[in-house]
């Protein structure tokens, strides 16, 4: 794997829908770091199994993320939350997790010259994906919270689901992403804890660049 010398990397682990996605998003935006929401390559795996049942193996999974393009894992259908279910199963499997890092590691250290850098979010990202990244950042909000944002989230795409359904999917997704046995969700002693619950967006966004700034502007 080549790696990009003297680029800004970060790195960010959270929480379902504790708004790491859309600051992260900020983020690369104003600083011009390539960024990628590790999560969804887990949920356009688990999006080709529920299309592609029969296809579905370790061959099939590794050509497509091979041609695997950042437009991919925007599409809406990857949001649905059985999608979401099946991207929880999928990620503990041993052979997929192989195939997704070498994925995320060439992302991270080897971002398209026009970008200054990379922003990686996801589960594991602080101290299994980028362990040497300049900056990391835990983000996260209270359980009711997160389940309102993913709630309005998915009503905005007109998803006829309800928040209790939403409420009761976060808490499992939480409960399989901090107990799983690879690469689980936790927050490492070097990473800084940022809570959500109470700040908008433009104020988690101005927290975050004040850090930042601090260090790359000594």
């Amino acid at each position: 794997m080549i790696k990009r010398k003297q680029i800004l990397k970060i790195a960010i682990d959270s929480p379902a829908a504790a708004g790491a996605g859309t600051l992260a998003k900020a983020i690369s935006k104003h600083y011009n770091l390539f960024y990628l929401d590790t999560g969804k390559i887990y949920r356009f795996i688990a999006y080709l199994k529920i299309k592609f049942p029969k296809k579905f193996n370790n061959k099939f999974i590794k050509s497509k993320i091979k041609s695997l393009k950042i437009k991919d894992l925007e599409n809406n259908s990857l949001l649905s939350d059985e999608v979401g279910t099946q991207a929880s199963i999928i990620s503990k499997i041993k052979s997929i997790r192989k195939v997704v890092h070498s994925f995320q590691l060439n992302f991270a250290y080897n971002p398209p010259k026009k970008y200054k850098g990379s922003c990686l979010d996801g589960r594991d990202i602080t101290y299994n994906i980028v362990p040497d990244a300049d900056f990391k950042f835990y983000i996260t909000a209270n359980v009711k919270t997160r389940a309102l944002r993913r709630y309005k989230e998915l009503k905005k795409f007109k998803k006829k689901i309800s928040y209790q359904e939403v409420l009761k999917s976060i808490k499992k997704r939480d409960k399989s992403d901090i107990n799983r046995e690879i690469s689980p969700l936790k927050k490492t002693k070097d990473s800084l804890l940022i809570n959500t619950t109470n700040l908008n967006k433009r104020s988690c966004f101005l927290k975050i660049k004040k850090i930042i700034d601090r260090k790359i502007n000594i």
